[in-house]
């Protein structure tokens, strides 16, 4: 049987009395319908308070996975900040039942290296950072630590959620993830990223929905304005900063 991804489809399913409040009152939700996955690997890209990783955690968040990030196996809570987007999502899984997951989100990276050094440290603990490389990702740089991860805890056969894993990479390294997920993905696995970056965008089998006020729309990478913003820099540096530093405008 070909492999048709873990998650297939997500859908907005809000009562007659909608909420108005954070996040429903983002244009972006307000004119979210469907998105469809792409079986190897889906992006969600747009502006900042588009709502990005608001809906990424949303998805997260009802496929069981722990708010701040980790596996299904973690259920720690610093801090109760996510919305209730995820009790109006309905996902349509497909046949295929994954072995392995992951949520990564850059902002609360952080607490979930604690978790993991805390987990270790109890009695009969067992050692969790051995899935990760076998060093405690807080004796490491933020990069490091996350390239750690990416390379030994994601197995294959699973479904990994990443938001903006670019504020941890060097250029390289993003370029070097790109041949990973293509690794992982020959074996089975399944990405839902939010980027900002050019480099981690580009996996040629992929769907990209770009998010605006207006709604989610599919776009081919370069018609994308990550693609476009940055290729406009690159090829001409000096002229758009003279525009970007010029007092008068």
């Amino acid at each position: 049987m070909d492999f048709s991804g873990y998650v297939n489809t997500v859908q907005l399913d809000l009562p007659e009395d909608i909420p108005t409040d954070y996040p429903f009152n983002i244009p972006t939700i307000q004119h979210f319908k469907k998105i469809i996955f792409h079986p190897k690997v889906t992006y969600l890209i747009g502006e900042n308070g588009m709502g990005k990783s608001t809906l990424l955690e949303a998805i997260a968040v009802n496929l069981g996975f722990n708010a701040e990030g980790g596996s299904k196996n973690f259920n720690f809570d610093t801090q109760a900040t996510h919305s209730s987007l995820h009790n109006y999502l309905k996902i349509s899984k497909g046949v295929h039942r994954m072995r392995d997951g992951f949520f990564l989100r850059s902002e609360s990276f952080y607490n979930l290296a604690s978790e993991i050094d805390s987990r270790d440290s109890e009695p009969g603990g067992g050692r969790i950072i051995d899935s990760y490389g076998g060093k405690s990702l807080h004796q490491q740089s933020h990069g490091e630590s996350f390239w750690a991860l990416f390379m030994n805890r994601f197995g294959g056969s699973g479904l990994y959620i990443l938001d903006e894993p670019e504020s941890a990479l060097s250029i390289t390294r993003q370029m070097a993830m790109l041949s990973q997920m293509d690794k992982l993905v020959n074996k089975r696995s399944q990405f839902i990223i939010t980027t900002h970056s050019p480099i981690i965008l580009a996996y040629p089998d992929a769907t990209i929905y770009q998010m605006t006020p207006d709604g989610i729309h599919k776009v081919k990478y370069k018609e994308t304005d990550t693609y476009q913003l940055y290729k406009g820099f690159l090829d001409n540096p000096e002229q758009m900063t003279s525009i970007l530093l010029d007092d008068s405008i």
